[in-house]
């Protein structure tokens, strides 16, 4: 029998990228990290599906996925998280109990406000080579 701490989780997340090649970063109600939009992937939900569900829970905004840009391990959690590139095309931005704030972020910034673990995860999607495949232990990159 495998104990439950020991098994993998799967999340999603939608680096959503404007015009000018910004990524939408929310502040993290819980912790206040700057973090791209994303969460667990339900049992019987699509990956692209989850994708779209939590960008829009976590901004009101409407995305569709344009490709997977990576796959990445948190070592010390056991989350397997996979990461796209995303295009809004409806909605608007509104904060919730999840997010309090937004911020359309530069590469520059992206490495200012967000930890490493996760800021690469965006500056990943920014560029749009073949999926990276990374692991960290939940802050810094291994």
């Amino acid at each position: 029998m495998v104990e439950h701490d020991r098994r993998h989780s799967v999340s999603v997340a939608g680096v959503v990228v404007d015009d000018a090649g910004r990524a939408l970063l929310t502040r993290r109600a819980d912790n206040g990290e700057w973090q791209a939009p994303g969460g667990v992937l339900e049992i019987g939900e699509t990956i692209t599906d989850g994708v779209r569900r939590e960008v829009l829970e976590e901004t009101g905004l409407i995305v569709e996925p344009l490709g997977l840009t990576g796959v990445y391990k948190n070592m010390a959690r056991g989350i397997v998280a996979l990461v796209f590139r995303c295009k809004a095309t409806g909605g608007q931005l509104v904060t919730n109990e999840e997010v309090t704030a937004f911020h359309w972020a530069s590469e520059d910034q992206v490495r200012d406000m967000v930890t490493e673990a996760f800021a690469v995860r965006i500056l990943d999607a920014l560029h749009e080579d073949a999926p990276a495949i990374r692991h960290h232990d939940g802050v810094a990159l291994m």
